[in-house]
């Protein structure tokens, strides 16, 4: 028994060397190094996922680690850094970090008080500002952050471009919407977007051809690689659900 669990401890302790090594290398020590250490297991565990095994596209789910330990005390934290040091890198990094906890409106003042100077037309901040005016309805607003962008490459297929879509839809502009969601499909990828894309055909009374695209999805669920089932799982538990509903 001691033995085994000498072993034990000394994987653990490999674990988080291994871990903590890797993310000092990848300049994300902020962001994972306290997980790693006061959760050895688990937080080195998501890190390997998160960081390491996971395909960083708009198909996997982005784990937040500030929730996860104290997302209050995150916040908190990047208030504090952004009160010591007014910088652009700063003020977006809290604007991300209020995204993602739901706080929209922080969020909308920090990005749109980012966008001047060498940063007026900064990509990223237009693509969170679409997703941030999405959520509080103003959907002109969406819309025209969108426009500012839609010709780059890193737009298509993205969370944004989902968001631009909404917009579109819910400002009464609903055949460009689907253009737009027509733009985002792909056989055996993209199973985000083609979701979202048949919750559009669901809200607009269009029952039989939602079911087509959530029947694709999973027809194409077998034929996927371990890795790529894994990390679309979500959209394909959702896809049956909403099967099951119509």
């Amino acid at each position: 028994m001691f033995f085994s669990g000498g072993y034990y401890y000394y994987i653990t302790i490999a674990l988080q060397i291994g871990c903590a090594i890797h993310c000092l290398n990848r300049g994300t020590q902020g962001k994972w190094i306290w997980l790693i250490i006061f959760l050895p297991v688990i937080g080195s565990l998501i890190y390997i996922y998160s960081e390491v095994l996971s395909n960083r596209s708009y198909k996997t789910p982005n784990i937040d680690v500030g929730a996860i330990v104290n997302p209050g005390g995150r916040i908190k934290k990047m208030e504090a850094e952004l009160q010591f040091a007014d910088t652009f890198a700063n003020r977006i990094k809290l604007a991300d970090t209020y995204l993602d906890a739901g706080m929209n409106d922080k969020a909308i003042e920090l990005y749109t008080a980012s966008l001047t100077g060498a940063f007026s037309e900064n990509e990223h901040v237009l693509m969170q500002l679409v997703i941030a005016y999405l959520r509080v309805q103003r959907y002109e607003d969406a819309i025209a952050a969108a426009k500012k962008v839609y010709k780059l490459p890193q737009f298509i297929r993205s969370k944004a471009h989902i968001a631009y879509a909404q917009a579109l839809e819910f400002s009464g502009n609903t055949e460009q919407a689907e253009n737009e969601f027509k733009a985002m499909k792909g056989r055996y990828s993209y199973f985000g977007p083609r979701y979202e894309y048949g919750l559009f055909l669901v809200r607009a009374g269009r029952d039989e051809d939602a079911a087509n695209i959530f029947q694709d999805m999973l027809s194409e669920e077998p034929h996927l690689s371990p890795v790529e089932k894994k990390s679309n799982r979500v959209w394909f538990s959702k896809a049956k659900e909403e099967l099951r509903k119509l």
